[in-house]
């Protein structure tokens, strides 16, 4: 086996991925402000750009046909390219349809990329590795996620959003194509499947990650919005929690895959939904700013805790299904993101508890359902 830091995928998808992680980071960054301050978008128009935003994501299954013509690997460049171009074109076209369209540009470039860096991470590293690499990419991302927050406060001071936009997206875009020149392919990993792949006995890796997605949609939606609107925080004030969480994570990312490593995905798991019914509950019952913040920042870290899904369809999942599987479960993870906030908000408006108790009762069915993981025994 080839250590981690030698093999030619690891370095590929670091790259990318520290590329991925400040396009995403620059855009959510920058667009309230360039929306309102450039564009004068209304709050429905702002709503509706955040809303199409998701739709690539529920769209990843596609990728399974594009990856009939397209290499995997080259799949993850053009993506990448994509990503960047959609950045860099936002400071050029300051309207609504404008802002639209780069959008979705953009974010067709971030969850394809996101579809193909899981799906060759299981295929490059076997199941002893892969939760390493996982938390190490993550780790990486945390880090990346602070850089760029510190470039564009340094620059924002003397440059205007065009400039921002086509210097960080230009940046983004020269890493696709560095990409392009780059041949990470091992030759014996097994070749993929190339078309849908839909099984039963995947049911519960099916379940557990649209259930991962209807968690994440209820902490994105409402958690930042309890903190603003009960609690009184300032944008310093939870831009120092997203410092905090980065600085935390990059720490904390390569121990969650050592844990999976060494105590197996039930048990990881296991933890993460046991903790999550006792912080969404607390989100609904508490009072203090201190302690609403230690939940934010422990939701936060229970993120990573989603490499156990993935680690666990790796170990029950036929070897050339794990392309398609991936994209699938991309999408499968995106279907809460198309109804879960507009119900979640509807329930907030009748009491803010409402969707913390909720993500609650999610989180007790995800437990109970992470007790049928059954690993095969290793032949």
């Amino acid at each position: 086996m080839i250590p981690v830091k030698q093999n030619a995928m690891y370095r590929f998808l670091m790259v990318l991925t520290i590329s991925s992680t400040v396009g995403l980071q620059a855009w959510m960054t920058l667009f309230n402000n360039f929306a309102v301050e450039q564009v004068n978008l209304t709050g429905e128009q702002v709503g509706m750009i955040q809303s199409v935003r998701e739709i690539p994501g529920f769209l990843t299954f596609l990728a399974v046909f594009v990856m009939m013509v397209i290499k995997e690997h080259r799949l993850s460049a053009i993506s990448i390219l994509l990503l960047g171009t959609g950045l860099a074109l936002t400071g050029l076209f300051p309207s609504y349809a404008g802002l639209m369209v780069t959008t979705v540009v953009m974010s067709f470039g971030f969850h394809y990329y996101e579809t193909t860096n899981q799906s060759l991470t299981l295929q490059y590293f076997d199941k002893n590795t892969s939760p390493m690499v996982f938390g190490k990419l993550r780790s990486i991302a945390a880090a990346s996620n602070i850089g760029i927050g510190i470039l564009i406060f340094i620059i924002s001071s003397f440059l205007d959003f065009k400039s921002i936009y086509l210097t960080i997206g230009g940046l983004v875009m020269v890493a696709g194509m560095w990409a392009f020149t780059r041949n990470p392919v091992n030759k014996n990993i097994v070749p993929q499947h190339k078309k849908m792949i839909f099984r039963k006995k995947y049911w519960l890796y099916y379940f557990l990650t649209f259930m991962a997605g209807a968690r994440r949609q209820i902490f994105m939606a409402f958690a930042v919005l309890l903190l603003v609107r009960k609690f009184g925080f300032t944008v310093q004030e939870v831009t120092a929690l997203f410092v905090v969480n980065n600085l935390i994570n990059y720490f904390l990312s390569p121990m969650v895959g050592r844990c999976i490593i060494r105590f197996g995905e039930r048990k990881v798991l296991s933890l993460e939904y046991f903790s999550l019914i006792l912080i969404f509950l607390a989100y609904a019952a508490v009072n203090s700013k201190i302690l609403v913040s230690l939940l934010y920042i422990l939701d936060h870290i229970f993120f990573n805790f989603a490499i156990a899904i993935r680690t666990f369809f790796q170990k029950i999942g036929d070897p050339k299904d794990i392309a398609p599987s991936m994209a699938v479960g991309f999408t499968i993870n995106h279907i809460a993101a198309v109804f879960l906030p507009a119900l979640g908000g509807v329930l907030w408006m009748v009491d803010y508890r409402i969707p913390f108790v909720a993500g609650a009762g999610l989180s007790l069915i995800s437990l109970m359902a992470v007790q049928k993981i059954r690993i095969p025994a290793a032949t």
